[in-house]
């Protein structure tokens, strides 16, 4: 159900109702309780998506989880991005031609 805005045209009062879409419209100012109230048009709710479904990435196809997971699990046998054999120490070659 949604929440409406109403104003009073005598007194300036404004409130909000929460009330069915098909209730017809109140009228009567709980305030000053003449029957200059009017329903105000407001910006609407938003739209909230709750769940899965609404990503491109939660209809992926068996054959695409199957390769994901393959290379993550490749990814997992790396150290640091070196490759094996690198020497972290130079060569006294190496400072000698610096």
């Amino acid at each position: 159900m949604p929440t409406y805005e109403y104003v009073c045209d005598a007194c300036q009062h404004q409130f909000e109702l929460f009330q069915s879409i098909t209730a017809e419209p109140e009228k009567q100012c709980p305030e000053c309780g003449k029957n200059k109230l009017r329903r105000l048009i407001g910006p609407g709710a938003a739209i909230v998506f709750k769940g899965s479904g609404f990503y491109k990435t939660d209809y992926r196809s068996e054959s695409y989880k199957k390769a994901a997971a393959a290379e993550k699990s490749a990814g997992n046998g790396k150290a640091d991005g070196k490759t094996t054999g690198e020497s972290k120490t130079k060569s006294p070659s190496a400072t000698a031609a610096s």
